[in-house]
């Protein structure tokens, strides 16, 4: 597949998720149905915004996938990677929108998470099989601690992109900005639908990002942020265990650096200050830069810091070794983690126990 042929199917899928989060935006407007309400304690929106995002672009992948194979005349030659994937995926969204409508228990999404991890692996049999040379003493191969390392990576995965959607645009456009780096660097892009999950999320975005009003504003959902999360994992697991695509493992860690560093450092902050890591609160990176720039500003810089962070791991894949890369991401998090859970603190905003 060409740039050009890429370009135009990425339109396609734009087009699509524009028409479809459209129409699922003012049917949950309309009933009351799946709708954010303002909260000030803890969100930034003034107004009930629908949580239609995420089943809005997963209808737009297939509306356009479908489009896709009818067109190149593929009918029966779809990977079942990417077959299952949807699968998954269908399974996610379907349980995340019961939490978005009804909160569940940490546990249970945990639960259905790694359930849904373990189905891609025994379908596919595609999971985590090797690190590389990480530590510079030669290959470190998983044997059968493989399946389990997996399911907790892509679980992790998951929540860091949940947790980690707190402004507008920035779930999505950590996703964007990962797919599109690891999608060109492998060569994924080339011979995949993921262009068709790229459009459909710019589609989603316009909305997101209010560029056609705020009134027509959408949100993911935790079944949005959940889906993306997964499908996200599961592309990075794949094109680095996959010698078409020859990623390593280190430099699709670099990609989801900035949600997966967030999710961590949160996790240690306020497990050190005896708080629960799944209590809401003001203490992700985000917050950290809106105590001196605009939610949009941040976004960008944000956005900006990942995509110059993506380009260095890209120079150390070319460059040098795995290990270097390894200790090169040990010294980035532990600096990361100074910075923002120990020198910026909001105080007005501490996280409290509920």
């Amino acid at each position: 597949m060409n740039i050009n042929i890429l370009v135009d199917y990425l339109i396609i899928s734009a087009i699509v998720s524009l028409s479809i989060n459209l129409f699922a935006r003012n049917i949950a407007k309309t009933n009351n149905i799946l709708v954010d309400l303002p909260d000030r304690s803890r969100k930034f929106h003034k107004r009930p915004t629908p949580l239609t995002g995420g089943m809005s672009i997963f209808i737009s992948l297939l509306i356009s996938a479908k489009l896709y194979i009818d067109f190149n005349e593929l009918n029966g030659f779809i990977p079942l990677f990417s077959s299952m994937l949807v699968v998954g995926s269908f399974f996610i969204i379907v349980v995340f929108l019961i939490d978005d409508l009804k909160p569940i228990r940490p546990s249970f999404r945990l639960i259905a998470q790694a359930i849904c991890s373990y189905f891609i692996i025994n379908t596919t049999g595609v999971y985590l099989e090797s690190f590389g040379n990480l530590l510079g003493f030669g290959e470190i191969y998983l044997g059968s601690f493989g399946i389990p390392i997996t399911i907790f990576c892509v679980v992790g995965i998951m929540n860091a992109f949940n947790m980690i959607d707190g402004i507008n645009g920035l779930c999505a456009g950590s996703a964007l900005v990962m797919l599109l780096f690891i999608g060109f660097a492998s060569g994924f892009i080339y011979d995949s639908m993921l262009v068709l999950l790229i459009g459909s999320m710019l589609g989603f975005l316009v909305f997101n990002l209010r560029i056609i009003g705020k009134r027509r504003a959408v949100f993911l959902g935790d079944h949005g942020s959940n889906f993306i999360g997964f499908v996200v994992a599961w592309i990075a697991i794949y094109c680095s265990q996959n010698t078409i695509y020859d990623i390593s493992p280190m430099t699709a860690v670099w990609f989801v650096a900035i949600p997966l560093l967030d999710c961590i450092g949160l996790i240690i902050s306020r497990s050190s200050r005896g708080i629960s890591w799944a209590a809401p609160g003001r203490d992700h990176i985000h917050h950290k830069l809106m105590l001196h720039y605009s939610p949009e500003m941040s976004l960008g810089i944000i956005l900006a810091f990942a995509s110059a962070l993506n380009f260095f791991a890209l120079f150390l894949e070319n460059n040098f070794d795995s290990y270097i890369s390894f200790y090169a991401f040990v010294l980035f998090s532990v600096s990361y983690y100074l910075v923002f859970y120990l020198f910026i603190r909001d105080k007005s905003h501490e996280v409290k126990n509920v």
